[in-house]
């Protein structure tokens, strides 16, 4: 049975999660976490468990599993969906909806269910496109009110989570879709991320000549998103593209229907904490867009605010194949946290013990 099948308990779960107004992720990530664990052989916890304090925690790509070891010398840690039993199988189902709302599950299932389409298309027989190929690992010790995290990473989804004294936080937070629009087959016509297409060039088409002279900052698109698998979010100078202040009305809407898109994929209690940093941003948010105006072309664009990042990409296959990703300048990986967690904890607190690796 295939990791997305037979969904809708768990989408009615993260409906009811996403919007009960409650602040429990963090006792849901545990639980979830908890009972994942006790589900697995000491031979598949010591794949899938680590250190709080381990760098791999900080190790993160949205390649196939297979090309890792290639780019890196290393492979892809964690436990594999492929390695676990069917039961295990629906607790790593749990685990990954306790850190998404509604849609952002529904996102990141169907993103691994393309893993079969790509299989069929590249007429692969060795493997390297496999929906289960979806690792799951888990830093120090799941508790509401502790210090761990938990990461979730394959082709295209890449996940992380941490929890500081029982506050949760989810970034970054990576999806990618190949192909972008499915255009053969009995599955022809899904686009697992049409929103943030469409939503980006929405914006880009409303915009006035004068106004998409400044927005668009480069002819040709950028080959992927800029800041990559970085540790740390950075982008070089000052922010480019058009001023939120320079926009009217409706166009300020469609710009935050468009940052709306990447904040509700997480839930109620970890998008509240991204809309506060839109809040926070007031008008100095900037949108730049690089590559072809009219649909079909490759394009990217970025939403760059002084606290986070937005950036999307559509090159690769013929302008069919997406990245996006958002990103927190000072929050990815819970650091912001941590650094608040660590700087009022007593001397030689707060380092969360792992029964891991």
């Amino acid at each position: 049975m295939r990791f997305w099948v037979s969904l809708l308990p768990l989408f009615v779960a993260c409906a009811v999660w996403a919007h009960d107004g409650h602040d429990h992720a963090a006792p849901r990530m545990a639980a979830t976490a908890r009972n994942f664990l006790a589900s697995l052989t000491p031979e598949q916890k010591a794949s899938a468990v680590f250190p709080f304090e381990d760098e791999e925690r900080f190790f993160w790509h949205y390649l196939p599993t297979d090309d890792i070891p290639k780019r890196y010398g290393r492979p892809r840690r964690g436990l594999t969906l492929a390695e676990m039993t069917p039961a295990q199988k629906r607790l790593a189902e749990a685990l990954l909806s306790a850190g998404l709302s509604q849609q952002g599950y529904i996102k990141a299932s169907t993103i691994m269910s393309l893993e079969d389409i790509l299989r069929i298309l590249e007429k692969d027989t060795k493997g390297r496109r496999n929906p289960e190929k979806y690792h799951f690992s888990i830093f120090g010790e799941p508790s509401e009110t502790g210090t761990w995290a938990y990461r979730i990473e394959g082709h295209h989804v890449s996940l992380h989570f941490t929890v500081v004294k029982g506050h949760a936080t989810g970034n970054p937070t990576f999806f990618g879709s190949n192909p972008a629009e499915v255009r053969e087959g009995p599955r022809a016509g899904l686009r697992v991320l049409a929103a943030e297409e469409d939503k980006g060039r929405a914006l880009l088409m409303a915009l006035t000549p004068e106004q998409r002279k400044v927005a668009i900052v480069a002819g040709k698109a950028y080959p992927d998103i800029l800041t990559e698998r970085s540790r740390k979010a950075a982008l070089a100078g000052q922010p480019s593209g058009l001023a939120m202040s320079k926009m009217n009305a409706a166009q300020r809407k469609l710009l935050l229907d468009l940052v709306a898109e990447y904040i509700d994929n997480v839930p109620s209690e970890l998008a509240e904490q991204r809309r506060e940093r839109l809040k926070a941003a007031g008008t100095s948010l900037h949108f730049a867009w690089a590559g072809v105006v009219e649909k079909g072309g490759p394009h990217y664009y970025r939403v760059q605010a002084p606290a986070f990042l937005i950036e999307y990409d559509n090159t690769q296959n013929h302008a069919n194949h997406i990245h996006s990703v958002w990103r927190d300048f000072d929050g990815d990986f819970g650091v912001d946290l941590l650094k608040e967690h660590y700087a009022t904890a007593p001397v030689g607190h707060g380092h969360s013990a792992s029964a891991g690796r």
